[in-house]
């Protein structure tokens, strides 16, 4: 199983080394990752797969809106399933 995880918010060092920490402390692979970076804006889209997760998908997302909070940012996590069916067109 795969999921999304979205990140939003002013740029500041080490977001994605924070988020990844979480991703490997629970031993979700990250797949790939996209960010970029508008001005002070931080926007950064991740797949991850969690087959040998030691997690739900709802607990990672509980998590990363916490490390969200902690850190100013946005962060939400979808199932990659989700994710696709509110993109198909």
């Amino acid at each position: 199983m795969k999921a999304v995880i979205t990140v939003l918010g002013k740029d500041t060092v080490g977001i994605l080394a924070k988020v990844s920490s979480i991703c490997a402390s629970h031993n979700i692979n990250v797949t790939e990752v996209t960010q970029s970076i508008l001005g002070d804006l931080f926007a950064m889209l991740m797949l991850v797969d969690l087959e040998k997760s030691t997690i739900s998908v709802g607990e990672l997302s509980d998590q990363m809106k916490a490390l969200g909070a902690e850190i100013g940012q946005v962060i939400h996590v979808m199932h990659e399933d989700i994710f696709n069916s509110m993109h198909r067109i």
